[in-house]
């Protein structure tokens, strides 16, 4: 008897195990199948979104007349082909500690690079992040350009070389500034117009402002001795970076 209970157990477990398996098995079946039905839909969502090779071929054309157009006469592209009057590229081989003023759409970052020249690339960066108050973005350019010079006001009193670096001359900065602006030389340029949300008005009136001497003045204002060395917008400070970082990696 003890037996037949033992083998009735071991059957209904068997039994049990077997229809756990089969639905297990059952849910893998169905959902490979659901999973190829996806498969099949995103395949040919990608072949009727696909653009042609000869019209992805057009485009590149026409952006390429337009370019040309833009740099021929002022106005005369639909493309904004503004100049930078940057003619020089880094190598690779450039030295020293740098400071550096990146204004994005919502905040700001203040950094401190040392470039140690080749095989070296940027030797520690230091990078500190601001946002910019939503009331500012409206507010006046002197309001604006204060609190971005009492951050780096704050930032290069903080740095290790910062209090040598401005004793010993006056200091360089690059501007990182993301809004079209006509540029007068590589470190000036007047602002076209705001984006990004931002609309102060004085910095476009009638008699327009210029970028770099708000900044300047601001940081006069704080009494920090450092002068705008370059004013560039993120294309091409992003094409510097890469040429940097891609010749230390070709090099090394």
């Amino acid at each position: 008897m003890g037996r037949l209970m033992v083998l009735g157990l071991a059957v209904t477990v068997a039994v049990a195990a077997c229809a756990v398996a089969s639905v297990v098995v059952g849910r893998r079946v169905r959902s490979r199948r659901k999973w190829r039905r996806v498969l099949g839909v995103l395949a040919e969502l990608e072949e009727r979104c696909a653009t042609p090779v000869g019209k992805l071929k057009q485009v590149v054309d026409a952006m390429a007349v337009e370019m040309h157009a833009g740099l021929a006469s002022e106005g005369g592209s639909k493309l904004k082909m503004l100049l930078t009057f940057v003619d020089r590229l880094p190598n690779g081989s450039e030295k020293g500690t740098y400071y550096a003023l990146d204004v994005g759409d919502t905040n700001f970052r203040v950094l401190r690079v040392q470039l140690g020249g080749r095989r070296s690339s940027i030797l520690e960066p230091h990078v500190e992040q601001q946002a910019i108050p939503s009331h500012l973005m409206t507010s006046t350019s002197e309001n604006l350009f204060d609190l971005i010079a009492s951050a780096i006001k704050e930032f290069v009193d903080r740095g290790e070389d910062g209090s040598k670096t401005l004793v010993s001359g006056r200091g360089k900065l690059g501007f990182t500034f993301p809004f079209p602006v006509k540029q007068r030389s590589v470190s000036s340029g007047i602002l076209i117009k705001w984006t990004k949300g931002f609309h102060i008005e004085d910095m476009v009136s009638q008699v327009p402002r210029e970028v770099t001497e708000c900044l300047e003045q601001a940081m006069s204002r704080q009494r920090l001795n450092m002068q705008v060395a370059v004013l560039v917008n993120d294309t091409v400070g992003t094409l510097h970076l890469d040429i940097i970082t891609m010749t230390t990696l070709v090099l090394q």
